[in-house]
């Protein structure tokens, strides 16, 4: 004899509380989703760091011409500068003016602290190929043949132990990333294993009524949806306000590095979905926590 399995509307789902936001459930998720997308812009951020250090450092070298008198400098960094232009590989040469040297200096020496004659170097910024940037060795002797007391420094080799720090604080923000995921469903399976132990009852009555499995487990996916949904949101709109300040107070610093770890509108976009991404992950976890359970049940 087949029986029927008899379809729960929604006065049916009024058996199961749903959302009730007084309770632990939602506000542990919203913490969960702060910590979690603190983690992923932490990340992101990072990640368009290492781009931009990449993007501006690069194959790059810098030309320091050390000279008290000032003539002699300027003669020498001419020098200099054509010798580079004319060697293969060079893609361009820009040396750095006065002025760019007294906005770079002035943290240090102060407003109108070159006026003192002080013996600054000349300063020759050049981008190379590939192949060029393999073989230093030619451009610092050419450098040296017009320029002995010039100095060929290799930007990347001075940026690289922030290069690998920049890297190691990206894969531990994945990392968290990750284990914040597995705390949030760990945290769905308790909660679901006691809102079964709770409604115990009610679910045999259901199963007398002739709900089956599934029907039961949907009440329950469908009540930890809800609170997944409202702690997402709260997590996301708390994270979003810590991240808008801390970027404020980044933009302030007028540090380039720094703001090149900013948040673009895609990073954003993947930031919003992570609360879409933890109901769906919630009541999948749901799912299948109570229906195993019920699989148990005598």
């Amino acid at each position: 004899m087949k029986t029927n399995a008899r379809k729960f509307g929604r006065a049916d789902r009024q058996l199961l509380p749903e959302g009730r936001l007084t309770g632990p459930m939602p506000w542990v998720l919203a913490i969960m989703m702060f910590l979690t997308v603190l983690a992923a812009a932490a990340g992101l951020g990072l990640g368009n760091a290492a781009r931009s250090l990449n993007a501006n450092v690069g194959n790059r070298i810098t030309v320091q011409i050390v000279e008290a008198n000032p003539d002699v400098r300027e003669a020498r960094s001419r020098a200099v500068t054509g010798e580079l232009r004319r060697i293969s590989g060079v893609l361009s040469v820009q040396p750095i003016e006065q002025r760019e040297m007294e906005r770079l200096l002035e943290p240090w020496i102060g407003e109108g602290g070159l006026e003192a004659e002080l013996p600054v170097p000349a300063m020759i910024d050049a981008e190379l190929s590939p192949e060029a940037y393999a073989d230093l060795s030619i451009i610092r002797e050419a450098v040296t043949s017009v320029a002995p007391s010039a100095r060929v420094d290799d930007n990347a080799q001075w940026l690289a132990p922030l290069a690998k720090l920049i890297s190691a604080l990206k894969w531990l923000s994945g990392g968290l990333v990750l284990l914040m995921i597995a705390a949030t469903a760990a945290t769905v399976v308790l909660a679901a294993r006691a809102a079964l132990d709770v409604h115990r009852g009610t679910i045999e009555v259901l199963h007398l009524m002739g709900a089956t499995d599934v029907q039961v487990a949907r009440l329950f996916q469908r009540r930890i949806a809800l609170d997944a949904l409202f702690g997402g949101t709260v997590g996301l709109l708390a994270a979003a306000i810590v991240l808008l300040v801390i970027g404020n107070r980044v933009g302030a610093l007028g540090s380039e590095l720094l703001g090149s770890a900013g948040l673009p509108l895609t990073s954003w976009a993947l930031l919003v979905a992570l609360p879409v991404a933890g109901v769906f992950l919630a009541m999948l976890v749901a799912r299948a926590t109570i229906l195993r359970a019920l699989g148990t049940l005598l």
